[in-house]
């Protein structure tokens, strides 16, 4: 089954980003570069769906969700 979902990167003072995923509450990791951290990305939502399966619970998703940017001056 096909599943969208928005995966936000926040760039670290430290190095590297850490990755969240709004519609997955908790569901976080980290990576060294973009690359990397959207394949922890991967890894840490298909964790999460398969906990929610194991336990019988819906497993929301973004793939109706409108997302804009608002700059303000």
């Amino acid at each position: 089954m096909q599943r969208t979902y928005r995966v936000l990167l926040t760039p670290e003072a430290e190095g590297g980003f850490s990755v969240s995923v709004p519609a997955l509450p908790g569901c976080f990791t980290q990576g060294e570069t973009i690359e990397e951290a959207m394949e922890m990305a991967k890894e840490a939502i298909s964790l999460y769906i398969e906990s929610l399966e194991l336990d019988a619970e819906i497993v929301p998703d973004d793939s109706k969700t409108l997302e804009y940017s608002l700059t303000l001056v």
